[in-house]
Order: C-alpha cells, then sequence, then structure tokens
C-alpha cells in the first residue's frame, strides 16, 4: 500500500547552500500493518509524511499511495489516504459536525455516508458531547479528534497519522491510540510518526528507525532487540545512532 524507494529532498538555506532532509529513504508499508517512523524531532519525518501526502515533492526517488505515483498521480493518492498533520488547519467558525460535513462533500462522499461514519466516529473518540459545538472553544485534544475525523471520512485504505498525539492529555492520547489500533483491525495500512518510544513499542507492527534524513535500520521490535542486545527500545535507537557516528569517524579518518 506504501512503497518509498531512495526518496530525497533537500531545502534551500538562507546561504544558498542546500540542506538534505531526506536522505535515500526507503521502507514499505502494507495492509493491517502498522509501521512507525521512529527518530528524534528535525530527523526528517514530517517531510516524509508530507512526500507521501503531495505536499512536497523530492528531487530524486520514487513514493507509491496504493500504486498511485506521489508526484504524476496525486489526485489518485489523495483520493486513496488520510492525512493528519500537528498543523492541521480547522474552520473555527464552524462546529465539528459542520467542519466533517464539508469535508465529506468535498470528497463526494454522500450525506447519507457521511452521517453514518461520523457517528461511528464520535463514538470511537467519544466526541458527541461537543459535536455542535464552534471548533474555536474546543480544547487542543478535542480539536485533534475533529482533524482526525475530518482526514478518514472518505474512508480511505492509507492512513498517515504525523506524532498525532503530541501535546494531548493522556485520555485523549488513549483514544487516539485506540483508533490507530483500529484503523488495522479494518485492514487499513497505517503510518505514523512519533519521537515518543513508547508509543511505538504498543503499536507498531515494524519500526523505521530515522536519524539525520536517512533509515538507521528498520524491522519488528523482536528483530530489532536480536541485533542489538537490548530491550529498551530507547536504548536500541541509541545502539543505532552510535553505531552510524562510528561508521562516519571512521570513514572521516579514512579519507
Amino acid at each position: 500500500m506504501i512503497k518509498v524507494d531512495s526518496l530525497v529532498k533537500e531545502f534551500k538555506k538562507k546561504d544558498g547552500s542546500s540542506f538534505r532532509a531526506v536522505d535515500g529513504v526507503s521502507f514499505e508499508a502494507q495492509s493491517g500493518e502498522i509501521v512507525c517512523l521512529l527518530g528524534v524531532n528535525g530527523a526528517g519525518k514530517t517531510t516524509i509524511m508530507r512526500i507521501l501526502s503531495t505536499v512536497f515533492k523530492p528531487q530524486s526517488g520514487s513514493a507509491l499511495i496504493n500504486g498511485y505515483d506521489v508526484v504524476t498521480q496525486g489526485d489518485k493518492v489523495r483520493g486513496s489516504l488520510g492525512f493528519l498533520s500537528g498543523d492541521t488547519g480547522l474552520y473555527t467558525r464552524l462546529t465539528p459536525r459542520e467542519f466533517i460535513r464539508y469535508f465529506g462533500r468535498l470528497y463526494g462522499v454522500a450525506d447519507e455516508d457521511i452521517n453514518s461514519r461520523m457517528l461511528e466516529m464520535a463514538t470511537l473518540l467519544e466526541m458527541h458531547d461537543f459535536l455542535d459545538k464552534k471548533i474555536e472553544f474546543l480544547s487542543r485534544g478535542m480539536k485533534q479528534k475533529v482533524s482526525i475525523v475530518r482526514s478518514i471520512i472518505h474512508d480511505p485504505q492509507v492512513m498517515i497519522f504525523d506524532e498525532p498525539t503530541v501535546g494531548l492529555d493522556i485520555l485523549s492520547a488513549r483514544h487516539i491510540v485506540s483508533f490507530i489500533r483500529s484503523c488495522k483491525d479494518k485492514g487499513k495500512c497505517v503510518l505514523f510518526s512519533t519521537h515518543i518510544m513508547r508509543e511505538a513499542e504498543r503499536l507498531a507492527d515494524k519500526i523505521v528507525l530515522i536519524h539525520r534524513g536517512k533509515v538507521l535500520t528498520q524491522g519488528t521490535l523482536e528483530s530489532l532487540r536480536e541485533v542489538s542486545g537490548m530491550i529498551d527500545l530507547d536504548d536500541i535507537f541509541v545502539y543505532y545512532v552510535n553505531q552510524t557516528n562510528e561508521e562516519r569517524e571512521v570513514q572521516a579518518h579514512e579519507f
């Protein structure tokens, strides 16, 4: 459902030089699978996800969503996925019900289907108490739930979540985690990013460790533990970062 091959994205600095935010990244995610991009802030996770959602175009490499190319088939890609980012804009003068219905119609979803999906999601995420309150008066956790329903109202087969629980209280975060699990149970392909090790341990079928725009390694939690000889994911992550740093030092010395 998601296939990323040798993806590269560069940005220009103020001095005119280039900065490579994504450097040859490759990974795959299948139906009924939760894949986590795990890395510190600034590792390149958000840039990767924005490429997959067609917001950015890569310099090189390729990415397919449900078989559609993110560069040449943008419309079909956007119709195949639900994308939730931390800065998703909300129309604060509308109520969640009005806002979600508006986006459902933009996707061409029939009103009957919009209402049934909204009811299902409002029950799962406990939204009934604020569906008819103006969005400007909602808490951050409530707004995040509205963003989620907006992003999946067209029932996409691929879900992309960029650090979906950042800044949320415990109860709101638990609802988001439960929703991500429900997507997998329905056979959807789920890609989410986080810098919270515990989230990756609890949710991911496969973990892709990202650092400075590169993939350090990827695999199941069990395989990462087996190779590194460590149990805690934070220790595993540091192990691979240090290993990469040592390789760079050796290469610099040889040069």
